[in-house]
């Protein structure tokens, strides 16, 4: 199963590209690149540190607890990775997320490139708990021109897979488009759902348009049913 922002929509968490998304009010080259981070580090921290305190005012939905529930009752292996950098999949009981972008809720070091808990805010006069770098801080997500996480084990469950779910992805960003070509090479039944046709939507098997609380949790139920 891949996640993107459209599963978070519902919970108040915006999303990226839609006509009230992040990136029509915000330049993603002034808050997620690295080159961004150099330039204005100040700008950078404030967007995230903003992001953190919206997210702890959001909650999972039901189209988080039914996946969930998904991996908790189907008897087969459910492997969930997600886009989305917030936590409302743990939040909504999945015990296994796999967050190709990163953690909102996680900051790293650029000097000992440890990961670690991000706690509330901090700044460029934060100090890294692990090895005591000041100023050495940054939010732990990927960026744009970045390499996403766990690639290796993503592809190999691709090609294991018996069933690919794409649920509220816009098909536009790649590495994470192009994961229904690799099930599809891998024979298996490929079903995406979304509020409007991503933009790989020719390469799955059946399409389900409309809200993701109430699209997936009837995917579960029948999944759970067959």
């Amino acid at each position: 199963v891949l996640t993107g922002a459209g599963i978070s929509a519902e919970s108040g968490v915006p999303t990226f590209r839609d006509a009230d998304g992040l990136w029509e009010r915000h330049n993603p080259m002034d808050i997620a690149t690295p080159e961004a981070f150099r330039r204005d580090p100040a700008l950078v921290y404030r967007f995230y540190n903003a992001r953190r305190t919206q997210l702890a005012r959001a909650q999972p939905n039901a189209a988080h607890e039914a996946l969930a529930r998904l991996q908790r009752d189907f008897p087969g292996e459910v492997f969930l990775v997600t886009q989305n950098v917030d936590d409302l999949h743990e939040r909504g009981g999945s015990t296994q997320v796999c967050h190709m972008h990163g953690e909102l809720l996680a900051m790293s070091c650029t000097a000992c490139e440890r990961s670690m808990r991000a706690g509330g805010e901090f700044d460029g006069s934060s100090t890294c708990p692990a090895c005591g770098a000041s100023g050495k801080l940054r939010p732990d997500v990927v960026w744009f021109g970045e390499i996403p996480y766990h690639m290796d084990a993503i592809e190999m469950r691709l090609a294991e897979c018996d069933l690919f779910v794409a649920i509220g992805t816009s098909g536009l960003v790649y590495p994470a488009a192009g994961f229904v070509r690799h099930a599809l090479a891998a024979g298996a039944t490929t079903v995406e759902i979304n509020s409007q046709l991503s933009e790989v939507t020719d390469l799955f098997h059946h399409q389900r348009t409309g809200l993701a609380t109430a699209a997936v949790s009837a995917l579960v139920d029948e999944l759970l049913q067959q």
